[in-house]
């Protein structure tokens, strides 16, 4: 089995990763994946191109999830300003991207949200264009109320977190009474053809584990999500993504407090797949901070490791030929990525 000690993390400025560099600093070590990445010649790993852009819109949350590696929620204060939208409306004009894909945090929580979703289908009507939506906000406020007509008119793909399709295992993840909210979404997207065969309207859920393991097979799941969310509820959805929990912000603690985090570090580590690493998100995708510095990926930013680009940090710099000719930085938490199947946004990425 392949080792690794708790202390040869990352660091962060999270306080658990802080607690985790103190409980022995000589130990520190944060080169293991980039080692993983040489024996398969993809190291130092580099972008295939710049296809997809996502834009985190705030940490602000209507929810506290205890696996977010945001580490957002209703005390949050973060969100991206106007004047940080329109400098990323000048990239998606003058550059071609394919995908828009906006998170948060509750991305529809930020004052600007629908003014910036018009403002992006103005620019390009075919863009797809991506929404993390907790489902739970549409119930949160009647202001939010419209939302599923509203990602309708604009033709917004809906991404949602749902981490089972019972009740317990649910609420225990994300909150008590949010899967009954959650059901309750999901009817008022399908009454608006979200998720319905024929409507071009696309509901994808998202799956996390609620533990210190790894998901199982995302065709596996979907299947078993599909029978229960329609046989009990009616429900339909188009596809279900699997991600696998990386050891940052509120899931590191978990995995601290719980005394899982070299047994898990070491089922990742075990797990990592040079397949899986070639089609890892970060080769194809830059992602956006609240106050517009770019990233390689939404858990680097939540790492403020911003990218490797001398001339192109911040999005209102935005230099396409550097970025794809930019190192990724890679740290152990990348593991996470590349154990089994793969993990990304958009699911398995083998």
């Amino acid at each position: 089995m392949k080792s690794l000690k708790a202390q040869d993390h990352l660091l962060s400025s999270s306080e658990a990763e802080i607690k985790l560099l103190e409980s022995d600093r000589s130990g520190f070590s944060g080169d293991r994946f980039a080692k993983e990445l040489e024996k398969t010649d993809l190291f130092p790993l580099k972008p295939t191109r710049i296809e997809i852009l996502q834009i985190n819109l705030g940490k602000m949350c209507n929810q506290l999830c205890r696996h977010c590696h945001v580490d957002a929620g209703p005390d949050r204060k973060e969100i991206m300003g106007q004047a940080t939208m329109q400098e990323c409306l000048e990239v998606i004009k003058s550059h071609k991207i394919a995908t828009i894909d906006l998170t948060g945090g509750a991305p529809e929580m930020n004052p600007y949200f629908r003014w910036f979703v018009e403002a992006i289908r103005a620019i390009d009507p075919e863009v797809t264009l991506i929404v993390r939506c907790n489902l739970t906000i549409i119930l949160a406020n009647p202001k939010y109320h419209d939302l599923p007509e509203f990602y309708r008119k604009h033709r917004i793909e809906i991404a949602s977190s749902l981490p089972y399709f019972t009740a317990m295992k649910t609420d225990s993840q994300r909150g008590d009474g949010v899967f009954d909210k959650s059901i309750k979404a999901l009817k008022l997207l399908n009454e608006q053809g979200y998720g319905i065969e024929g409507t071009g309207l696309v509901l994808n859920l998202v799956y996390n584990p609620s533990g210190a393991f790894m998901p199982a097979a995302q065709s596996g799941l979907e299947a078993e999500f599909k029978k229960r969310l329609t046989d009990k509820f009616g429900i339909t959805f188009n596809s279900l993504f699997t991600i696998t929990n990386l050891p940052i912000s509120r899931f590191l603690e978990y995995l601290l407090r719980s005394n899982n985090y070299e047994s898990y570090m070491e089922k990742l580590i075990d797990s990592f797949n040079p397949a899986a690493a070639k089609g890892v998100m970060c080769r194809n995708t830059i992602s956006v901070g609240w106050d517009g510095y770019l990233y390689d990926c939404d858990f680097n930013q939540m790492l403020e490791l911003k990218v490797n680009s001398k001339d192109s940090r911040h999005i209102r710099d935005w230099n396409e030929r550097s970025l794809t000719e930019r190192e990724i930085i890679v740290k152990n938490h990348c593991f996470g990525c590349t154990a089994g199947a793969g993990s990304s946004c958009g699911g398995t990425t083998t």
